[in-house]
C-alpha cells in the first residue's frame, strides 16, 4: 500500500470551522498550507475509509480539500452573505460527499464532491437570502442561480429576453418573468421601526380576522394541499401492504376498516396490523414534514 500523507496538525479540526482561526484571511492561508494529495495517497485513503471505516483517513481527505471549498465559495460572494458562513455551508457539504465517495468508481474525490458542495451552499443561500423564501422547485433554483448573470446590465428583460433566457434554460418563460421579479424587490418591515403614525407598515393595513385574512387563506391553502397531494406523495413512499392498510384505515369517508377485519383480510393478528398502521404512519409524517 501507498505511504499515507503525513499527520495533519492537531488544530486541523478547527479548520472547519472558518470563524476559529480569528479572521477569514488567516483561515484561507492555513487551508492553503494543507499538502494537496496525489491520486494513489488519495485513493489509499478512500480505500482506508471505505474498507476499513479509517476515520482518520476521512479526516485527511477532507483537510485535503478544504482549498477547493474556499474555491467554489467565492462564486457565490455576489448574494451579499458572510463569506465564512459559505466556506462553512461547503465544509458540510464535502464532508457528505468524503462519506459518500466510492473509490470503485475511479472518480477523482475533487470531482465527486463538487456536486455536494455547492449544493450545501446553495441550500444555505436559499434560506438566507431573503427572509421569504423565494426558491423552492427545481426550475426556481435554477433559475435563481442563472438569472443574475444572465440579465444585461441587471436591467428589466424584455419579452424576447425571457423567452431566450427560459428556452435557454429549459423552463417557462412565465418562470423568467417570476423570478426577476422576485430578485427585484426588497423585503420590507412588517412593523414600523419607529412611533411615526405616518409611516407606512403592512400590519396596519392586515386584518386578523375574516376568511380572506392573508393567514387564513395561506392555512387553508396549505391544509388542502397537505390533505391532497401531500397525503398522496407520502402514501407512494410505503409498500403495497402498508399502503392498503392506511387508506382503509384512514382514508375511507363512508366505514373505515377495523384492526380485526384487516387482520383476517392478511392472515395476522390485530397487533400486528396496529404494529404496520403506527409504523406507516410515522413515515408518512416524516415524508410530509419534508415537503413543508
Amino acid at each position: 500500500m501507498t505511504n499515507l500523507p503525513m499527520t495533519l496538525p492537531n488544530h486541523s479540526s478547527a479548520l472547519l470551522n472558518p470563524g476559529a482561526l480569528g479572521s477569514i484571511e488567516s483561515y484561507i492561508s492555513a487551508v492553503n498550507r494543507i499538502p494537496m494529495l496525489t491520486a494513489e495517497q488519495e485513493k489509499s485513503l478512500a480505500e482506508e475509509l471505505q474498507y476499513k471505516e479509517n476515520l482518520d483517513a476521512a479526516r485527511q481527505l477532507i483537510m485535503s480539500h478544504l482549498r477547493l471549498v474556499v474555491s467554489i465559495s467565492r462564486q457565490y460572494l455576489g448574494y451579499g452573505l458572510p463569506h465564512a458562513d459559505l466556506i462553512q455551508e461547503g465544509n458540510i457539504g464535502l464532508m457528505k460527499a468524503v462519506k459518500r465517495y466510492d473509490v470503485t468508481r475511479g472518480v477523482r474525490l475533487m470531482s465527486f464532491a463538487v456536486h455536494w458542495i455547492k449544493a450545501e451552499i446553495h441550500e444555505y443561500i436559499i434560506r438566507n437570502w431573503r427572509l421569504v423564501k423565494i426558491a423552492t422547485t427545481k426550475a426556481q433554483r435554477k433559475l435563481f442561480f442563472n438569472l443574475r448573470s444572465m440579465r444585461p446590465d441587471s436591467r428589466t428583460l424584455e419579452p424576447e429576453s425571457i423567452q431566450g433566457i427560459a428556452s435557454k434554460l429549459n423552463v417557462r418563460p412565465e418562470d423568467v418573468a417570476e423570478m426577476e421579479v422576485r430578485l427585484t424587490g426588497h423585503d420590507m418591515a412588517f412593523e414600523s421601526s419607529s412611533d411615526d403614525e405616518e409611516d407606512y407598515s403592512p400590519a396596519n393595513y392586515l386584518s386578523d380576522e375574516g376568511e380572506h385574512e392573508p393567514t387564513n387563506v395561506l392555512a387553508r391553502q396549505s391544509a388542502y394541499e397537505m390533505q391532497t397531494q401531500g397525503v398522496q406523495d407520502a402514501l407512494k413512499t410505503l409498500d403495497e401492504r402498508s399502503r392498503h392498510i392506511i387508506e382503509a384505515r384512514w382514508l375511507h369517508d363512508d366505514k373505515a376498516a377495523t384492526l380485526h377485519e384487516l387482520a383476517a383480510q392478511y392472515g395476522v393478528s390485530a397487533e400486528r396490523i396496529r404494529q404496520i398502521e403506527s409504523a406507516a404512519l410515522k413515515k408518512m409524517r416524516k415524508a410530509l414534514a419534508q415537503n413543508m
